[in-house]
């Protein structure tokens, strides 16, 4: 096992780093941050948002989970998107789900691993409202990427849902929400959706649900 004093020689030599590239890049940083993109993603360690994106600290506001599941009693999410939607202003807010992430697996294996087993009932519910679709798929891998995605899916009408937008929208606010899945097997993003921008766009998604749904490459 690494010694954790790694970890802090690791961060030295980041910062180094980013000071020889920019020598004002940690002071902007100190003075303020003023990101346009809001990801909400899996908590999952080969998914890293920033990295991802292609984007450096201060560019990209972030809410990770087990599964990115949007639960309108997850008072962290909530504050979270709050303070990004009605301070920060950013312009999008990306729901990012991955192929073969354990929860999904988990979710459709319907194993049980303790208190998880809480949190992974969220995803236990799409399976069950699109199980038709995802049993008809032939192999788990498959079914799996499916889930994976339509997650993605229910995850972004919860969020257009969410009072956050709503009230946004209201007020004239520019904001769109995205659901893209990523493919740890080769590092892209693939969009599922287009962007929602209004509340009737929200609305067309829910009531066409898996027909909007684009599929990935998984």
């Amino acid at each position: 096992m690494s010694d954790i004093s790694e970890v802090i020689q690791k961060n030295r030599a980041w910062a180094a780093e980013m000071v020889a590239r920019d020598p004002d890049f940690f002071g902007r940083l100190a003075r303020q941050q003023a990101p346009e993109y809001l990801w909400i993603g899996c908590a999952d360690s080969r998914v890293p948002a920033n990295e991802i994106a292609g984007m450096l600290p201060g560019e990209l506001f972030v809410h990770r989970n087990v599964a990115n599941v949007v639960v309108h009693s997850d008072l962290n999410c909530l504050s979270v998107m709050q303070y990004a939607v009605d301070v920060l202003k950013v312009k999008h807010i990306i729901v990012t789900g991955h192929y073969n992430c354990g929860g999904i697996i988990a979710a459709l294996r319907n194993q049980s691993f303790g208190l998880i087993d809480n949190w992974l009932r969220h995803v236990q519910d799409v399976y069950h409202l699109h199980r038709e679709e995802i049993d008809a798929l032939e192999g788990e891998s498959r079914q799996v990427a499916r889930l994976c995605e339509m997650n993605v899916l229910e995850q972004v009408i919860n969020v257009c849902r969410t009072t956050v937008v709503q009230n946004a929208w209201q007020a004239g606010q520019q904001l769109s929400v995205h659901g893209w899945v990523y493919d740890v097997k080769d590092g892209l993003v693939h969009s599922l959706i287009d962007p929602i921008s209004d509340a009737g766009n929200a609305r067309d998604l829910h009531l066409r649900g898996v027909k909007n749904v684009r599929r990935g490459v998984a």
